[in-house]
């Protein structure tokens, strides 16, 4: 049977109107700016002005990726799109996709078969611009910061001490380290310097934790881009940058609204990495989806232990967010490699691997209902291969914790796919009550907070801290910063800090390496293993594949 691939799925799909979206969200035109017919912008307004109550809030989150794949965010497209056959008033809230990882391995971020947001092509390029925005505000504010140490330098900044980077959304391993100022004195200060990807920028963090125009200006304005001479930091304030900046971003803040394939309203806005950054959805667009829905379908970039955990201790504790209910989506086949088993074999019935690997959703499902105290339910992504006995295993994993499995088949049939699972979902946010609890209390020192996201979320033994990063905390304690929240970055495909221990390791060490502050943002990075901020492209870009006609049709994009 030949299968139709996502991007020709939703060019088949016939598109509503971005007003007619508008109106099932009950988004009055008034705020409506509309980029063509099917996207828009939403006014900041609405949200002062909406007298409308909070919906449920649920979380899909998954298990540790694997290349056997999850399908998080089109269970959660497929999820909303399910609530909504079974009469519920629903919004979905997802990130931005960045150009980096669709011109490179892992594709797009709009879902995938037949639960997918649309216009896919343009949600996976340029979209509104607001990448492009971020990537110009961090531009500039690199620029004015080597153009202060050109034109005199009166703050005295050491250009050796220099902490923030250029950037650019594109995977460029070429530009994580250069040497730039080069050509004489009216060409700058020679100096050694770095890009990051956009989706790594602070600012993207900044944008997405900010819950007002006036909160982004006062958060640009406190961002650390280096110290002086000796070794005061130098803000983004300082250099009197964060009013142009804050220009720059003033339509970026706004959220898009676009739709699914099957006219559920999704608002779609910022994206930054969940390995490096917070790896959730603007704050602002959430708390707009909240208002538009009785139940809002969120998700978090890659495992439970990465993108919910830091949705749940630094997104819903700066936001005052509570969340009603937790999906914890997986695959049989994802499971089977977590045992040991080779990908070219996962169609293959095989208990024995299901067992080895199992463990790793089960402590994920076991951190969202012991550790965060939420209603939790499981999606199974069913593929054609699963048996029945490989599900009832599963089922009955699941079941020894006080969790339910549900079948989800989204890929394939859309929202009537997640039927079941909206049901459950349902049941979760009336019948059961959680009691959300955080993993850290924010009075804790920033190393026990590191201690408890190791022991408590990840499962392992202890926290070995490299020289340079304890006189790293010291200072930041020091400065002001211990009571902010941690945004551990780490390798998305282990609990531990090295990608090679699948499953749900024990009695493994994470090792800090680095510490950096996000004063913006209002989080302390903590670097372990191997984290890069600047991602390479393949040996085949998925860019090679990629084309368009004369008609301006595209193709190739998945």
């Amino acid at each position: 049977m030949a299968y139709l691939s996502d991007i020709e799925i939703a060019q088949a799909c016939k598109m509503k109107h971005i007003t007619e979206i508008a109106k099932t969200a009950s988004v009055d035109d008034k705020y409506l700016e509309p980029y063509g017919k099917y996207k828009a912008k939403i006014d900041l307004s609405l949200l002062k002005e909406t007298e409308k109550k909070d919906g449920k809030l649920v979380l899909v989150t998954a298990i540790t990726p694997t290349p056997a794949g999850e399908g998080k965010t089109t269970t959660t497209i497929g999820l909303a799109d399910g609530l909504r056959r079974i009469g519920k008033n629903v919004t979905v809230a997802l990130r931005e996709p960045s150009l980096g990882p669709v011109f490179g391995v892992k594709g797009g971020a709009a879902g995938g078969g037949y639960a997918q947001v649309v216009p896919m092509e343009d949600i996976n390029l340029h979209f509104t611009g607001d990448f492009h925005a971020i990537g110009a505000a961090n531009n500039l504010l690199a620029a004015m910061l080597d153009n202060h140490i050109q034109q005199g330098n009166t703050l005295g900044i050491d250009p050796r001490k220099i902490t923030w980077k250029r950037c650019v959304d594109m995977n460029d391993r070429q530009l994580r380290f250069v040497v730039d100022g080069l050509g004489g004195k009216v060409n700058g200060t020679p100096r050694e310097d770095g890009f990051d990807i956009t989706v790594a920028s602070e600012i993207m963090a900044v944008l997405c934790l900010a819950d007002s125009l006036a909160d982004l200006k006062t958060r640009l304005a406190r961002i650390i881009v280096g110290y002086t001479y000796d070794d005061k930091p130098v803000t983004a304030g300082d250099l009197k940058a964060a009013g142009a900046m804050a220009a720059l971003l003033k339509d970026a803040l706004k959220p898009n609204l676009v739709q699914t394939l099957e006219g559920t309203p999704a608002f779609v806005h910022g994206g930054p990495f969940a390995n490096i950054a917070h790896g959730c959805n603007s704050v602002i667009a959430t708390k707009m989806a909240l208002k538009m829905g009785d139940y809002t379908i969120t998700e978090a970039g890659f495992g439970a232990d990465l993108g919910a955990e830091k949705f749940l201790d630094i997104k819903c504790r700066m936001a005052g967010l509570v969340p009603s209910a937790v999906v914890v989506v997986a695959t049989v086949r994802a499971l089977k490699m977590h045992g040991g088993m080779a990908k070219t074999e996962l169609g293959n019935e095989n208990i024995e691997a299901l067992e080895a690997g199992i463990p790793n959703l089960l402590r994920h499902v076991s951190n969202m209902k012991n550790v965060y105290r939420l209603p939790t339910v499981v999606a199974v992504n069913r593929f054609p291969t699963d048996t029945d006995k490989e599900i009832a295993f599963i089922i009955e994993k699941c079941r020894a914790l006080g969790v339910n499995t549900v079948l989800s088949t989204v890929w394939a049939e859309g929202g009537k796919g997640a039927e079941e699972l909206a049901k459950e979902v349902v049941r979760l946010c009336e019948e059961e009550k959680g009691d959300f609890t955080f993993a850290y209390e924010s009075e804790l020192s920033l190393e026990e907070k590191i201690e408890a996201l190791v022991k408590k979320v990840y499962g392992g033994k202890d926290v070995s801290i490299m020289p340079a990063a304890k006189a790293q905390l010291q200072k930041l304690t020091e400065m002001g910063f211990g009571n902010l929240p941690i945004c551990v970055a780490k390798t998305q495909y282990s609990f531990s800090d090295n990608p090679a221990l699948l499953g749900a390791p024990v009695d493994f060490t994470v090792t800090v390496k680095n510490v950096k502050i996000s004063a913006g943002a209002g989080f302390v990075v903590v670097l372990t293993g191997d984290i890069m901020t600047m991602p390479g492209l393949p040996k085949v870009p998925a860019a090679e594949r990629i084309d368009v006609d004369e008609d301006g049709k595209i193709s190739g994009l998945f």
